[in-house]
């Protein structure tokens, strides 16, 4: 080697030509050695010229097969629960993915929607549960839509006066919802004023909640009579069309059009700080009651404008992914379109709109449930894969929801959870490799904004569709370990390999700034152009690689991170 030939003439020329003044082997002795240190220093040149470089200790290996459809039936007990509360589910989960023909069925047990330990008939029961509350969240969404109360309102000055007293009993008419459903019987004078003082005027003070009855009570079944107003209970009485997207199959549809006291006595399910729909438990917690929020009706009407906006501006890159989604008619995207009164859709294809109109109906009803959040944008970019892979709306709100428990946090108004992952990034950073992290400091950078937008939508818009799906499934996978408490058994923490943690998403993004280290240190001198270095990461990175990464960080420095 040079290195080596180099120090072999160096140590001739001090120490003489081997064999000279009679102690050649001494002087031989004494090259070999010097030979050696030079080697050795070498060594640790090349190391340290690579220092902070990521090494996994998985990284020479190839991405495990996918679960396969055979497999997801295999890990079932007759009972229909899975074998061993889950482990071996979510370590191949976490080795090679999900294979799309079966993602639907998994990805309600990542996220929370079925407990990993249930059995086919809890699975139904929370099923059914599920459906019926949203199809009450889809209920209040067009009552309190300002796009369907533009059509109520002209109806109203149709009618006269007293149209509420002669519409249904005595001329006999059908009345139609946005959505395509009857209105069995129409709402009282008393109610209909009501309704229009409530949702068409939205001068409400900054102070006032946006309430109604269902904002005022426990989140358990409201058996006890004593309201605080009276008109609450006829109003929804009055009111017992369901409202809802198409996609609904229409035995419930039907079932919800007839008047029923058991929906008059439920609230509306809301999120709460424990995750989930609070309408299943029966005894809460103080902590975990639904989340308060000091939105107005004026802040629902801004939601909706902002959503219709980028329902429409959503790309197709899903189609793919979504055969019967893709080969939708016209006929019914446009009828979809109608259920959640969505307009200015004429430019889109038939597959386009039908998704815009699934966006607005889940997206709406989020904003419903989780009032403190509400709706931001961005939130459409989380929702768009799961709609790809999740054709039912029900099916596709409630795993959004579980999404969102902890993606949530990316939309708050006051920033903390965005400040507290862009910190954790930047611990990550400094704790693995110390020199990028002085690189940063120099470009006052160390506080890792630049990968905001990574943070905010969760790397949607730096890798490709699938890569997101499989990004995503592996990240869910390692907080449904958490939340199972898989973590803290000995015996699940050798199967599963490196510890699950529900930042998996936070080491993700440090790796891929690590990967481009050199880059940083050598070429970039600000800020600006570490922005526009991560913003052109889209199609570039592997993820199987970039996982194994984030993985290895998390064996390191799990431990001294969180």
């Amino acid at each position: 080697m040079w290195a080596r030939g180099c120090v072999e003439r160096v140590a001739a020329g001090l120490l003489g030509p081997v064999g000279a003044h009679g102690d050649g082997r001494w002087n031989t002795a004494v090259a070999v050695g010097v030979t050696a240190a030079a080697g050795l220093a070498l060594v640790v040149i090349v190391v340290s010229s690579r220092r902070g470089g990521l090494k996994s200790p998985w990284w020479r290996r190839r991405r495990k097969a996918a679960l396969s459809s055979q497999e997801w039936l295999g890990l079932f007990t007759p009972e229909g629960k899975l074998q061993d509360g889950g482990v071996k589910l979510l370590k191949k989960v976490r080795s090679g993915g999900i294979e799309q023909s079966i993602r639907a069925q998994v990805w309600p047990f990542l996220l929370g929607v079925y407990s990993l330990d249930s059995s086919e008939a809890e699975r139904d029961a929370v099923k059914a549960q599920n459906r019926k509350d949203y199809l009450l969240l889809r209920k209040h969404c067009l009552r309190k839509s300002v796009y369907s109360n533009e059509d109520r309102k002209r109806s109203n000055k149709t009618d006269g006066a007293n149209h509420a007293e002669s519409v249904s009993s005595e001329k006999g008419e059908d009345i139609v919802s946005p959505v395509g459903f009857e209105v069995p019987e129409k709402p009282s004078v008393e109610v209909e004023e009501h309704l229009i003082s409530e949702e068409g005027n939205p001068c409400v003070s900054s102070g006032e909640e946006m309430q109604d009855d269902t904002y005022k009570t426990s989140p358990e079944k409201l058996m006890d009579g004593n309201q605080s107003s009276s008109s609450s209970s006829n109003k929804e009485e009055s009111d017992n069309s369901v409202l809802t997207h198409e996609e609904m199959p229409h035995k419930d549809a039907a079932s919800v059009q007839q008047p029923s006291t058991e929906d008059e006595q439920e609230s509306i399910p809301r999120y709460s700080n424990t995750g989930g729909n609070m309408e299943n438990d029966s005894e809460l917690s103080k902590d975990a009651r639904p989340v308060k929020s000091s939105r107005t009706v004026e802040d629902f009407e801004t939601w909706q404008r902002i959503i219709r906006l980028d329902a429409v501006r959503a790309n197709d890159e899903w189609v793919s992914y979504s055969t019967s989604q893709a080969a939708v008619s016209r006929e019914k995207a446009i009828e979809s379109a109608k259920d959640v009164c969505l307009k200015d859709y004429e430019h889109l294809e038939p597959h386009r709109i039908h998704h815009a109109s699934r966006l607005v109906a889940i997206l709406e009803a989020y904003a419903i449930y989780d009032p403190e959040i509400g709706y931001c944008q961005g939130m459409s970019d989380l929702l768009a894969p799961l709609l790809a892979v999740l054709e039912d709306d029900n099916e596709a709100f409630w795993c959004f929801a579980g999404f969102m428990r902890k993606a949530r946090h990316n939309f708050r108004l006051d920033e903390v959870g965005i400040r507290r992952q862009l910190n954790m990034v930047s611990k990550i950073i400094k704790h693995k490799d110390f020199h990028l992290y002085r690189h940063l400091e120099m470009l006052q950078a160390e506080d890792c904004f630049f990968v905001y937008r990574m943070v905010v939508v969760v790397f949607r818009r730096e890798l490709t569709f699938e890569q997101t799906l499989s990004l995503w499934e592996v990240m869910w996978a390692d907080q449904a370990a958490n939340r199972a408490g898989i973590a803290k058994s000995s015996l699940g923490k050798l199967r599963l390999g490196a510890p699950p943690t529900d930042d998996l998403l936070l080491y993700a993004i440090a790796a891929s700034v690590l990967q481009k280290r050199k880059l940083i240190i050598e070429s970039y001198s600000s800020m600006d152009e570490i922005i526009r270095e991560c913003n052109s990461m889209s199609g570039q990175l592997n993820i199987w690689k970039l996982l194994d990464d984030a993985h290895d960080l998390v064996v390191t420095l799990h431990d001294r991170i969180e």
